[in-house]
């Protein structure tokens, strides 16, 4: 659990001292002195006034109390995050460098900062979105990360997002796409008849109109959801993989869906099979709490064998896994029992949550190690 007061990570490396301005949600501020870094509280989501002008005075506040006058300065990719925003103000007024560091590096990177890992590691990246180098909302990825470095091996089958930001309100949507991926975009109207916009959904995908496609394991839940009617539109952020999760520990272990993923020579992770099983299922009339049960066994699975084939081709023992989604039990403990026995070494967040709150964390980490370079 995150101390309410802050957070101190001891580091394996130290440096010039960093000022890492974090992610858009979950918002933390992170500066680092010597071989330390201190993250503060949850400032939380930038979306209001009134946490714009927190982190501002958490920046004074850890800057003050930590006798830190910052010689580097680093944000997310994202251009129009208000934490990138100030980073590159904050920088430009004092004519120090400043340095981008992508979403899902970050998130692995602040795993390898908590465990002093310095070697190459194989990342697991898996949350909701992030901006890529690529310009595309990520969000399933599988890196290889060195220090300051980092190579995306693989990531997952992407899936249109049918009004973009708004799709990830509204997982019925995720789900159309999911349909009209399996070639079944027929059925959108039949099978969300309670939706308004399910014929305009069913166009725009048709039409590639308004369809950005993401990486995102999020997402993926969120399809899941919808097409097994657990949830069409979430009031809440993750309400709908929270609500997959529940169901799945109601039935308890079930065995994975062995021809439910596919990895291709592009080293994709494609999942498309196991989201015909569910809609199979709820055709079936199968209890959904299997279903649910059946869906998180088998991504443990493809998930593992992906991560296994990597470690082999790259002779790497050391995976470090991060990324919201890593708040699912299931997932979590599921995969780390599998890699475990495969004999790789496993690390995932311990002092910090492996949310967006670690991602200054990982900023730092990265910037200490572009200042070795």
């Amino acid at each position: 659990m995150v101390n309410p007061h802050g957070t101190t990570i001891a580091l394996a490396i130290g440096g010039p001292s960093v000022l890492a301005c974090g992610a858009w949600l979950k918002n933390t501020i992170c500066v680092t002195r010597g071989n330390s870094a201190h993250i503060s509280p949850l400032i939380g989501d930038l979306a209001t006034v009134e946490a714009r002008e927190q982190l501002d005075r958490t920046v004074q506040r850890l800057c003050l109390d930590y006798a830190i006058q910052p010689e580097i300065v680093t944000h997310d990719l994202h251009p129009d995050f208000y934490s990138t925003q100030f980073a590159q103000t904050y920088a430009g007024q004092r004519h120090i460098p400043v340095l981008a560091v992508q979403h899902h590096h970050a998130h692995i990177a602040a795993i390898c900062a908590e465990h002093q890992l310095t070697q190459p590691v194989l990342g697991l990246a898996l949350d909701g979105v992030g901006l890529g180098t690529d310009n595309t909302p990520w969000g399933g990825e599988l890196l290889l990360a060195d220090g300051a470095r980092f190579d995306r091996l693989g990531h997952l089958t992407t899936l249109a997002l049918p009004g973009g930001d708004r799709a990830a309100q509204e997982p019925w949507r995720i789900a159309a796409a999911a349909l009209y991926l399996l070639n079944r975009g027929a059925e959108i109207t039949r099978r969300f008849p309670d939706q308004p916009a399910a014929a305009t959904v069913a166009t725009m995908l048709a039409k590639n109109l308004n369809c950005p496609h993401t990486s995102s394991m999020g997402r993926l839940f969120d399809a899941a959801a919808g097409l097994l009617g657990v949830n069409a539109i979430q009031s809440h952020e993750a309400q709908a993989a929270i609500q997959l999760q529940q169901l799945a520990e109601e039935h308890g272990k079930t065995a994975a869906l062995m021809d439910g993923y596919r990895i291709g020579t592009d080293n994709r992770l494609d999942f498309s099979p196991l989201l015909s099983a569910l809609i199979d299922c709820r055709d079936a009339g199968h209890d959904v709490a299997h279903t649910a049960a059946l869906f998180h066994a088998t991504l443990i699975a493809g998930l593992a064998a992906w991560i296994e084939q990597a470690a082999e081709q790259h002779a790497i023992s050391h995976v470090a896994l991060g990324g919201g989604c890593f708040h699912n039990a299931i997932l979590r403990h599921g995969l780390i029992r599998r890699l475990t026995a495969s004999s790789l070494k496993i690390f995932s967040a311990r002092q910090m949550l492996p949310d967006d709150s670690a991602i200054a964390l990982g900023q730092a980490w990265v910037a200490l190690q572009h200042n070795r370079l």
